[in-house]
C-alpha cells in the first residue's frame, strides 16, 4: 500500500497521531493538516497522489464543510468526515455535500482503518467492465457515470448504489440488502439514508431517473421498460 496516500485533517494533534499510527501500520503514506486552510493547501499541492481524505468537521479558520465544498468543485477523491456530532441531520447534510463516509467520534481506530480499507478496495479496484443500460453508461475502471455520453458527477456512495441497482437489474432489492451490499459493513442508522441517496441519483439521472422504481414495502428496483 506504499502507493496510497491519505490526508488526515484534524485540529487535535493527538487524534491525528493516533489515526496516523494505525494507518501507517497498514503501509499507507500519511499527510497531515491541523486546520481547514492548511488542508486545502496540502490537497492542492498533492492532489494527484492523495487517494482518500479523513476530514474533521469542527476546525479553526475553515470548518470541514467548507473544505469539503471547495474540494468537491474539482475532485471526486473519497472523503470520510470525522465529527463529534451524531445527529441524523448532520449525516444527511454531509451526504448531500458529497461525503463518501461519515464517522462519529469517538471511533475505534481499528474500525476506522477497516472502513478506510473497504473504501480504498472499492475505489482502486481495476475492473474493465463498462456497462450500458438505456443510455446510462457505467465505467467501473474510472468510476464514472455518463448519461447519453455526458458525464454526471456522483459521490462514491451514489455511484456504488447506482451500480448495485444496475448489476441487479429487474430484481426488487430490500433496503437491508442494499445496506449490506453497498455500505459493506454493519450500518447503525436509519435506512432512510438510502432514500436520500436514491433521491439524489434520480435527480442526476434526469428523465432516466424513472428507471429506479420504488417497490413499496420492499425497497428499490432498476428496470428499463
Amino acid at each position: 500500500m506504499n502507493d496510497v496516500t491519505i490526508l488526515v485533517v484534524d485540529d487535535e494533534s493527538r487524534m491525528r497521531k493516533l489515526i496516523k499510527d494505525f494507518l501507517m501500520q497498514k503501509g499507507y503514506s500519511i499527510l497531515e493538516a491541523g486546520d481547514g486552510e492548511e488542508a486545502l493547501k496540502t490537497f492542492e499541492e498533492n492532489q494527484n497522489k492523495i487517494s482518500l481524505i479523513l476530514l474533521d468537521v469542527m476546525m479553526p479558520k475553515l470548518d470541514g464543510w467548507s473544505v469539503l465544498r471547495q474540494i468537491r468543485q474539482t475532485s471526486k477523491v473519497p472523503i470520510v468526515m470525522l465529527t463529534a456530532r451524531g445527529e441524523e441531520q448532520d449525516e444527511l447534510f454531509g451526504f448531500e455535500l458529497g461525503v463518501d463516509e461519515y464517522i462519529s467520534k469517538p471511533v475505534s481506530p481499528k474500525i476506522l482503518v477497516a472502513r478506510v480499507e473497504a473504501i480504498l478496495k472499492r475505489t482502486m479496484a481495476n475492473k474493465k467492465n463498462v456497462q450500458e443500460c438505456g443510455g446510462i453508461t457505467i465505467d467501473p475502471d474510472g468510476r464514472t457515470v455518463k448519461i447519453d455520453g455526458k458525464q454526471v458527477e456522483m459521490s462514491l456512495r451514489e455511484y456504488e448504489l447506482l451500480k448495485y441497482l444496475v448489476d441487479n437489474q429487474g430484481i426488487a432489492l430490500s433496503r437491508d440488502k442494499i445496506l449490506n451490499n453497498v455500505w459493506n459493513y454493519d450500518y447503525y442508522g436509519d435506512s432512510r439514508t438510502i432514500d436520500s441517496h436514491i433521491k439524489k441519483i434520480r435527480h442526476k439521472l434526469g428523465k432516466k431517473g424513472k428507471y429506479i422504481q420504488t417497490m413499496r414495502g420492499v425497497g428499490y428496483k432498476f428496470e428499463i421498460k
